[in-house]
């Protein structure tokens, strides 16, 4: 079996077979002191000839992405997963905080096909198709998670903030944002939904962690968040 190598902030750690690698607030790698974040939240392990990926704590989630973004998984407490690709991307949210980190094997075990592309480059297969102020949404959101030259952690912005960056009320930001959850909700994606129809209180953190993971949205979308502010200036 490969050995692995963890990536977070720039750092790196290796991680060999038949160890149990923790990542939390106190563990093997410590991404934060962050008092919402478990001590123990998710473990790399090696079982059966393969790596995997397990959630050891009692509250959060992942969302794990394989590196095209075209295959998403939502790690629940008490789930675990199969590393099965050469490079892995782990997003999770503890209190208003996102943290990405990335996982690298010395090969696949299993392989995805490239997103196809026309004749201008633009993709023809994406996740879920848009509005345009839904994508404004995603990025007023996202901004901060997008803006990291090295990806590691990222504030989520409250929703008022968010509305005051998009210059919407805040009766138009709920709503919007209620139209771009039940969307994705519809096509499957979890996270999204408390259960019995009532939204998720920490649906704008898997929003931002589905969008980042999945490609929805990336740095070079950020510039339509200035234009937008600027158009809004000069009404």
């Amino acid at each position: 079996m490969s050995r692995l190598e963890l990536e977070f902030v720039g750092e790196w750690y290796p991680i060999e077979e038949g160890t149990e690698f923790f990542i939390g607030r106190e563990a093997d790698l410590v991404v934060d002191d962050n008092p919402y974040l478990h001590r123990r939240f998710l473990c790399i392990h090696s079982e059966a000839g393969l790596w995997w990926l397990s959630n050891v704590g009692n509250l959060l989630s992942a969302t794990v992405t394989d590196a095209t973004g075209q295959v998403q998984a939502w790690l629940a407490p008490g789930a675990r997963l199969p590393i099965v690709f050469e490079r892995m991307h782990i997003m999770f949210s503890a209190g208003s905080t996102t943290y990405d980190l990335t996982v690298h094997a010395e090969s696949d075990v299993f392989t995805t096909s490239q997103l196809r592309v026309d004749e201008v480059g633009q993709t023809t297969i994406m996740p879920v198709t848009l509005t345009t102020t839904q994508r404004m949404l995603i990025l007023a959101l996202a901004e901060r998670v997008l803006q990291q030259d090295v990806p590691g952690r990222g504030e989520i912005p409250t929703s008022a903030q968010a509305a005051e960056r998009l210059g919407w009320s805040m009766t138009t930001f709920n709503r919007k944002l209620d139209n771009v959850c039940d969307k994705l909700d519809k096509i499957g994606v979890a996270g999204l939904r408390g259960g019995k129809g009532r939204l998720a209180t920490n649906r704008r953190a898997r929003l931002v962690e589905y969008a980042v993971g999945t490609r929805l949205v990336s740095a070079d979308d950020l510039p339509l968040l200035d234009r937008a502010a600027d158009a809004g200036a000069s009404d």
